[in-house]
Formats: structure tokens, C-alpha cells, sequence
């Protein structure tokens, strides 16, 4: 009830005041405001590049990148500090000054946060020197990993600090949160596993950003990696979001870094090959494989292996010398064309299910017996 009077009485002393408000008083605040809305256009337009160009010269990139992250920042900054003291120029806000006074606080607080979140990207100068001196993959995951960790920080401090411009307890909401804590956890059990499991991921590198990979589940190329998950977009251009706590349980094969890749099938040959065939054959397959340009020479295998149900099994095990898949189907291709040649200079055919029917000598002349009685 005594709120509701307070109220009442700060809200008849604003009508009043409005009443006898004198309308020079808004002019002037309005001009104030134009004037820093000019300042704010001289300031970004002219005076901050001429900043810019200087400190690039500077041998501490630091220093240039900080303006770079806050440079929106800045510009706002102009709006906000106008927009203060124009309001405070007029009386019937001096009631309110503590009001707009916090107001303007948190807008401050929230472009210095802004800024900050801007300057650690994952190309930020911090993160460059940390590349520089380690032996981190440029391309690897584990600097935007990284960037997001900070920038989550940035805004949580930012929340804190407004937090505390307004009076508001800290200590009572984290104890609130302490005792929601463990009802969070039950629910987030996923959440926290998925975290832990980006983390698994980060630190032990199976994959970088942008490799070709291969699980039990998808295969793709890898896109990011987030808190909960991992993006990978498939070979049908889609992408698909793998939670990293069955990202991190799963076998991964790394496609991206094969030095060689693998060829390996059998031919049916038919049975009406003939020893002499089979042996000239085999040799000038393997010849044809060691002779190819495409053909990695470490370990070429061509085996007369099987006798199969319909054919003579040949083994061709060998590797590409190229990993692109695109180069790996050429060179496939004009082997296969290859094999083709050599079978047919020297007769061979290539076998397909067949099926023989022998009848047996003395089935014949029993039938014949039994067609003279009759």
C-alpha cells in the first residue's frame, strides 16, 4: 500500500512538472543531442580511421586489433552519452537521476563487454600467437572451442556486472541457483556429457575442421564443433548435427589423411581359362599396375586365389597414389578399361553365373533299352 502511494506521488510530481515545462529546456536538450549525434558521424567517419592507420603502424598488433573489436562500440557509445545528458538537462528527470544514471551505467558496461566479445574471435591476436607458438593446426577446432568458452565468460561477467549496478544480490541468486542445482544437473545430464565429450574430441584431434570422415553413423566432412555437438555435412550437401558424447564413442576413420588409397576386388574368370592363359595373364596384369601412372608402387598383389562355384578368382590389391575420390574414380576407371584389354588379347572371358547339366552314360542306354521292348 505504501508503494502504491509513492508511486502515486512521484507520478502527480512528473505531471506537474510536465505542466510547467519549459519548452526551451527540450530545445536545448534536443540540440545537445544532435551535437553528439554530429560527433558520433566525425568521430567514426574521419577521426577513428585516421586511429586505425595509425596504430597499424605500431610493431604491437594488439593494440589496432583492440580498436578494430571496438569500433561499433564506440560509435554507440556517442548515442548513449548524448542521449544522458540530454535527459538530464531537462527538470522533470532530476527526480529520476539515480534511474538514468544506472540506465546509462549499464550501456556502458554492456559496449565494453561488446567490444571484448568482439576482439576474441577465433582469428583474434591471442589466439594467432597462441598458434604461433605451439603446435596447433591453424585449421584446428580447438581455437573456436576455445573463443566460445571466453565470449560465454564475457557475457556472463557483463550479466553479473549490470547485475550489481542495479543493486541486485548476487549471493542470493547463486544460492537459488545451488539449491535448483541439482535438479539442473539430473536434466542436463545429456548437456554436460555432450560437453565433456567435445572436450574428448578437442584434446585427442581424431579430426580437424574440414576433414573427410567416416563413423558407424555418418560420413562427411566435418563443419564445426559446437558445446553439444558436431556438424558434419554429408555427400548429399546436407549437414548433420552428431551429439559429441556419441561423436566420442564411435571408431573414426579420418579419410583426410590417407597417404594412398585402397583398391581391392577379385575377378571371375571362366573356367574354360586354360593354365597357360591364367599364367601370361597374371603377369601382364601386374605389369599393367606397376607401369600406372596412377598406381602407388609400395605394394601391388595379383593372385590367382579361388575356385569359385562359377569362376576363377583372381585377387588385385594395390592403392592410388591420390586420395581425391574424383582422381580415384579416374584412375579405377582406366585400369578397369586396362583389365578389359588384356583379358581379351588373350581370350579369356570374364565369368557369369552358369549352370551345366551331365547326363550320365548308362541313364541313356537304360532308356533306350526300354524304348526297343515297347
Amino acid at each position: 500500500m505504501g508503494d502504491l502511494k509513492m508511486f502515486s506521488s512521484q507520478f502527480d510530481r512528473f505531471i506537474n512538472n510536465f505542466k510547467h515545462f519549459n519548452w526551451i529546456d527540450l530545445a536545448i536538450a534536443l540540440l545537445i543531442f544532435v551535437i553528439f549525434l554530429g560527433f558520433r558521424k566525425l568521430f567514426t567517419k574521419y577521426i577513428y580511421k585516421i586511429i586505425l592507420s595509425l596504430v597499424s603502424k605500431l610493431p604491437i598488433e594488439t593494440v589496432s586489433k583492440v580498436f578494430v573489436a571496438f569500433e561499433k562500440p564506440f560509435r554507440w557509445f556517442w548515442v548513449i552519452i548524448g542521449t544522458y545528458l540530454s535527459l538530464s538537462y531537462l527538470p522533470f528527470t532530476n527526480t529520476s537521476t539515480n534511474f538514468f544514471g544506472q540506465i546509462y551505467q549499464s550501456f556502458l558496461v554492456i559496449l565494453i563487454g561488446w567490444g571484448f566479445f568482439n576482439y576474441f574471435t577465433d582469428e583474434s591476436n591471442p589466439f594467432e600467437k597462441l598458434v604461433s607458438k605451439t603446435k596447433i593446426d591453424s585449421d584446428s577446432m580447438l581455437i573456436p572451442f576455445l573463443a566460445r568458452i571466453i565470449r560465454m565468460i564475457i557475457v556472463i561477467f557483463t550479466a553479473v556486472s549490470i547485475l550489481g549496478i542495479w543493486d541486485i544480490q548476487i549471493g542470493a541468486f547463486v544460492a537459488g541457483l545451488g539449491v535448483a542445482g541439482l535438479a539442473f544437473s539430473l536434466a542436463a545430464q545429456d548437456t554436460v556429457a555432450n560437453f565433456f565429450g567435445g572436450i574428448v574430441i578437442i584434446t585427442e584431434k581424431p579430426f580437424s575442421k574440414g576433414d573427410w570422415i567416416k563413423t558407424p553413423s555418418v560420413e562427411g566432412t566435418v563443419v564445426d564443433i559446437t558445446f553439444r555437438s558436431t556438424q558434419i555435412r554429408t555427400f548429399a550437401d546436407t549437414v548433420v548435427t552428431v551429439p559429441n558424447s556419441k561423436l566420442s564413442n564411435e571408431p573414426i576413420t579420418n579419410l583426410s589423411r590417407m597417404g594412398k588409397r585402397q583398391i581391392n576386388f577379385e575377378l571371375g574368370l571362366s573356367y574354360n581359362t586354360t593354365n597357360e592363359q591364367m599364367k601370361a595373364a597374371l603377369i601382364d596384369l601386374e605389369e599393367l599396375l606397376r607401369n600406372h601412372p596412377g598406381v602407388h608402387p609400395d605394394l601391388i598383389l595379383v593372385k590367382f586365389t579361388d575356385f569359385r562355384d562359377f569362376s576363377l578368382g583372381v585377387l588385385l590389391y594395390f592403392f592410388t597414389k591420390t586420395t581425391m575420390y574424383d582422381e580415384y574414380l579416374n584412375v579405377k576407371q582406366d585400369i578397369n578399361l586396362r583389365i578389359i584389354e588384356v583379358l581379351e588379347r588373350h581370350g579369356i572371358e570374364i565369368a557369369f553365373p552358369t549352370q551345366q547339366i551331365y547326363v550320365a552314360e548308362h541313364i541313356k542306354e537304360n532308356k533306350s533299352f526300354s524304348s526297343e521292348n515297347h
